[in-house]
């Protein structure tokens, strides 16, 4: 599970420092594309594997099926940390994020997200009144 909030920075290679509590749990490889609201994800493997398999078993005559599993696995990149818990970006996904320098890499439970720090303060402050608000439709009866 992955939790928290971290800032590491991009360097001018394209290069960000993993937080230091995954970089075991993601040694062996992982897989960054494209996510919602211009972030990228980070999978661990055995999870984009999970996730790849259950796409491959969604109905392709669905649009939206075909759309997604298109955009999601064209953008997909896999890579091995380095030996100090670094990843390189590639550039299309570092554009596509609008990634430069600083930059918020958040726990999101299964993956890591990473944002550019000013996109993720903005994200936070729409959305932290809606958090509250939907609580009870997310989670009826747990919180």
């Amino acid at each position: 599970m992955f939790l928290g909030t971290h800032t590491p920075r991009l360097d001018d290679k394209g290069r960000l420092f993993l937080p230091a509590k995954y970089r075991e749990e993601l040694s062996g490889g992982l897989v960054i594309t494209k996510g919602q609201e211009r972030c990228l994800y980070v999978f661990p493997m055995a999870e984009f594997q999970r996730i790849t398999e259950a796409l491959r078993a969604a109905p392709v005559t669905e649009r939206s099926v075909r759309a997604y599993s298109r955009v999601f696995f064209a953008s997909a990149s896999d890579e091995v940390p380095d030996k100090q818990g670094r990843i390189t970006i590639p550039p299309p996904l570092r554009k596509y994020a609008g990634l430069t320098r600083d930059c918020t890499v958040i726990g999101a439970n299964s993956r890591l997200e990473i944002w550019d720090s000013g996109a993720w303060e903005s994200y936070l402050e729409q959305e932290e009144q809606a958090f509250a608000d939907i609580s009870e439709e997310v989670l009826p009866g747990i919180l």
